[in-house]
């Protein structure tokens, strides 16, 4: 009887998923423009604005453009295989559906249990940053007002204060999500249109107040800006100057970070089931998104090292401090819209996309089979909506 129990046990864990569609398909509302949209929000996030100067000044210079060509070249073969995928099987569920198709139920409970924490932190980090753009706009007065009120003695891993600004607007956008699939679509075009508008006013910035001897600096260059500097302390390395100052070992440095700046294509393979034509659109869209991102992270990088040199870029705020330096002081909070923009984009990608990976699950019975109840009138998971954005705000008031 054991055998039996412990053989039956052990079948259960390597089962693997059927590969049959549902009877009925949830409302489909998402063309390939939808599709696009979504992926381009979750990926041109708040890396696009920091993570490009702090490469350029420590990585790669102005070869940072290098490194982003490389990362997408390395991130199409991924995509390729989500594109493949996604359109084999048009359901809700992203990689712990393939794993459960292609391995088993073992596997499949561990990497679903893993990608939900990966979208918790990453939805609290999201919303944190959030909370900290916005009131560093507006001179502090929400954390002063938090600090103030909400003071607490905590260990310093955590945050000094409970942070109810980021938690208010984690609960927005899961209010937005429960009122259904097109009207998010449509909010994240539009803080999508914006983040691009601004992006491109950064691009054209650059090739007009840029100056290509930024590409060619020397070890003479180097000198007198450290004469002229009162703080060098601010000042980079400079490498071996030039074009690509730190070398091939630094491309590939810069490159192997770049890649995480491509990640986010992949919810676009969660909205199989939403999408109009799942088998033409999902692997369309996915390419699509690797274009267009890899276009506007190659004119940022170039952008920036041609206004400012590398070694002189600020890493935590590098736009801008680019436009003090050629003498556009407003521009800078033009940047600040874009990175607010960019940031809710990105956070409605991953408030898409928790919500149907918990549905995925609860389907399949590793989870509660309630999440799974889909809303007749507006066709979303509005249990696992809710369930996911409770998780991820009170992780947010501490985290």
């Amino acid at each position: 009887m054991l055998r039996q129990y412990v053989g039956h046990f052990g079948e259960k864990l390597v089962r693997r998923r059927p590969l049959e569609l549902r009877a009925e398909r949830p409302r489909a509302y998402l063309n390939t423009l939808d599709l696009v949209a979504l992926g381009v929000g979750s990926t041109l996030g708040a890396g696009v604005y920091i993570l490009t100067g702090e490469l350029a000044k420590v990585r790669a210079g102005p070869a940072t453009v290098i490194c982003f060509l490389v990362a997408a070249l390395s991130c199409v073969m991924s995509s390729l295989c989500f594109a493949e995928f996604g359109a084999r099987v048009p359901r809700s569920g992203t990689a712990y559906l393939y794993i459960y198709v292609t391995v088993g139920q073992l596997c499949a409970f561990i990497i679903g249990w893993n990608l939900i924490l990966s979208y918790v932190i990453a939805t609290s980090s999201v919303a944190r940053a959030w909370s900290y753009v916005f009131d560093n706009l507006i001179g502090n007065h929400i954390s002063q007002m938090l600090q103030e009120t909400f003071s607490l003695q905590m260990p310093y891993f955590l945050d000094r204060y409970p942070d109810f600004f980021a938690l208010g607007l984690v609960l927005l956008l899961t209010g937005l999500q429960v009122l259904g699939t097109r009207e998010s679509a449509l909010v994240n075009k539009v803080f999508m249109g914006i983040n691009f508008l601004v992006l491109s006013f950064i691009i054209l910035s650059g090739f007009i107040k840029g100056d290509l001897h930024n590409w060619k600096l020397t070890e003479q260059d180097y000198a007198l800006d450290t004469s002229a500097s009162s703080d060098t302390s601010s000042l980079g390395p400079l490498g071996s100057g030039g074009f690509v100052p730190f070398d091939y070992e630094g491309i590939l440095h810069g490159a192997a970070t770049c890649f995480y700046a491509f990640l986010g294509f992949d919810s676009i393979a969660t909205r199989g089931e939403e999408a109009l034509n799942p088998d033409r659109s999902i692997p369309l869209g996915i390419m699509i998104t690797l274009f267009i991102c890899f276009l506007v992270y190659f004119g940022v990088s170039a952008s920036l090292t041609l206004m400012v040199p590398y070694y002189l870029i600020h890493p935590e705020s590098p736009f801008p401090q680019a436009f003090l330096h050629v003498g556009w002081d407003a521009a800078r909070y033009v940047v600040i819209v874009g990175t607010l923009c960019a940031l809710t984009s990105s956070l409605l990608g991953i408030t898409f996309t928790m919500p149907r990976l918990i549905c995925a699950m609860a389907e399949d019975g590793l989870l509660f089979r309630r999440l799974a109840w889909i809303h007749d009138c507006t066709g979303t998971p509005i249990m696992a909506i809710v369930a996911s954005g409770s998780l991820a705000g009170t992780s947010k008031i501490r985290i």
